[in-house]
């Protein structure tokens, strides 16, 4: 082999396939997991639903050069994501909206604060929340403080244990206030869901006789590395090919500085003996409960069976070598800590670092595809 792949989520699994067809090279994927498609991996369950087995995947993106590549390995179901927040007993639309603020206000309190973000803002805008807490007039400010304590603090404090302050901007700006009435959650081009779930697409990417699969089998017992001399060795033989690794890249040095923060999610899957449990595909719990969200697979893979499976989401610390590392915490000091990690990776030539856990930072799923293939085309084609 002159390449070796670690790990089979979208990252990897995209640069094994390239690797396979673009440059009909050997290329063998070292697997963790028994199963190919990292967070994404689903199955049909015991009620014949497909279930998102690491939480709900939905795929919308702009980039139509991500949406053409994966076509090559699925039809589609067009779906447009939806989701509720439980706030004072109802269930209101989010991203938070004009719909939203006649859930909540007296007509006449909804008609103004209405009039008053249209006139600031402009229809069809996305504001985020700490934008708007920022603002002078005191309806809007009103409207700022209502969304940021009923919809955002509470959440956001249970997803990453910190304050929303405390946490980067550009997670932040993942929730904004639409001046619209769009009820649905993303507004990209591109909406849908695969029609045979996303293992599928991972199966027909991989099914190639230049690609090798290891499943079961960690890195580590099979790739060692001497920080020394800058070598890679395979099965205790000098690797002289590329290493393209897609795991945690504190992992890859031994934790030499330190462990780099994520948060986790405990996932408690329930069968309820009804046709349907809730009205949208998801409905966030910012306020109540332990748990952040209920998913209801069912609305997102429409299948007849009289059960329903629901997923509630807890998150909690992520303690390493026993959680799988979700979200990684952007603040400061932890970017710094992957800047040294960072430093020592680039000292290799033959290693790149692709993905969430070995860029540390967070990717939607077009996102990483999109990196994956741009990655293939300027360091490894």
């Amino acid at each position: 082999f002159n390449y070796i792949v670690v790990g089979s989520g979208f990252a990897g699994s995209v640069i094994a396939e390239r690797i396979a067809n673009v440059l009909n090279q050997k290329v063998l994927i070292i697997e963790k997991r028994n199963h190919i498609g990292g967070n994404c991996y689903d199955y049909r369950d015991e009620n014949n639903i497909i279930v998102h087995k690491y939480g709900p995947h939905l795929f919308h993106t702009d980039y139509k050069e991500v949406f053409d590549y994966l076509s090559n390995f699925t039809d589609w179901h067009i779906y447009h994501h939806k989701v509720l927040a439980f706030v004072d007993g109802k269930k209101i639309p989010l991203p938070f909206n004009l719909n939203s603020i006649y859930e909540v206000f007296p007509q006449e309190l909804a008609k103004g604060l209405e009039v008053r973000l249209i006139e600031k803002y402009g229809y069809g805008t996305k504001i985020p929340i700490l934008e708007l807490l920022k603002e002078e007039d005191k309806d809007l400010k009103f409207l700022a403080n209502y969304v940021y304590e009923k919809i955002y603090k509470n959440y956001t404090m249970k997803q990453w244990g910190l304050k929303p302050e405390e946490i980067s901007p550009q997670v932040t700006a993942r929730v904004p206030i639409y001046v619209s009435r769009d009820n649905r959650y993303f507004t990209d081009k591109y909406q849908v869901i695969p029609k045979d779930g996303y293992t599928k697409i991972f199966e027909r990417m991989l099914n190639h006789p230049n690609i090798k699969i290891m499943l079961n089998t960690d890195f580590k017992e099979v790739i060692s590395i001497d920080f020394e001399s800058k070598k890679i060795y395979f099965l205790g033989q000098e690797f002289k090919g590329k290493l393209i690794f897609t795991g945690m890249i504190d992992e890859l040095f031994n934790f030499k500085y330190g462990f780099l923060p994520y948060r986790s999610l405990d996932l408690r899957f329930e069968t309820i003996e009804q046709e349907y449990y809730q009205e949208a595909p998801v409905v966030n719990y910012p306020n109540d409960y332990d748990f952040t969200r209920i998913t209801e697979f069912k609305h997102i893979h429409p299948v007849k069976s009289d059960k329903t499976t629901i997923l509630k989401e807890y998150p909690k610390a992520y303690q390493p070598n026993v959680d799988i590392p979700y979200y990684p915490v952007f603040t400061k000091e932890n970017q710094e800590l992957y800047n040294k990690y960072k430093e020592e990776a680039d000292k290799f030539e033959n290693l790149v670092l692709v993905g969430r856990l070995a860029e540390y930072r967070y990717y939607d799923m077009d996102d990483v595809v999109k990196r994956a293939l741009e990655v293939f085309e300027e360091r490894i084609k």
